[in-house]
């Protein structure tokens, strides 16, 4: 039976709590953004993100040795997923209102790439992999 390294990770959040002086909430923010000390700061294993796959290699401990291995994107970043998916979202929408007025526009054509990216934004909701893969499996 073959053998596969998996490297999977997971979000930690790691926070501060520190009082800064300033005139408004904004200014006190920008300085806790700016603020590179952590010397003070606390692991919330509690909210940890869910574990995603970062990379997958064929092999016993074979983890950046070989060839890096394709896989389902539903083992991917569940948030980058709908990040990246967002911008083409986010396109489609900028073409479809700014499109001029009376069939200037190849209607079906724009209606075809809106029902895949809804395909596309539900099996990442659903956890699943994007529909062009699951085609292809």
């Amino acid at each position: 039976m073959p053998l596969f390294t998996i490297e999977t990770t997971y979000h930690l959040p790691v926070y501060r709590q520190r009082t800064y002086e300033a005139e408004t909430l904004d200014q006190a923010c920008d300085l806790a953004i700016a603020d590179e000390g952590w010397d003070d700061n606390r692991s919330d294993v509690e909210t940890s993100g869910d574990t995603y796959v970062t990379g997958a290699w064929e092999g016993r401990d074979a983890a950046y040795s070989g060839p890096r291995l394709p896989f389902p994107s539903r083992f991917g970043e569940q948030v980058q997923r709908k990040a990246g998916h967002f911008e083409l979202l986010l396109g489609l929408l900028k073409i479809l209102i700014h499109a001029p007025e009376e069939g200037s526009v190849d209607v079906e054509l724009w209606r075809r790439r809106a029902d895949a990216a809804i395909a596309k934004a539900e099996a990442i909701l659903a956890g699943e992999n994007d529909p062009i893969e699951g085609a292809a499996s």
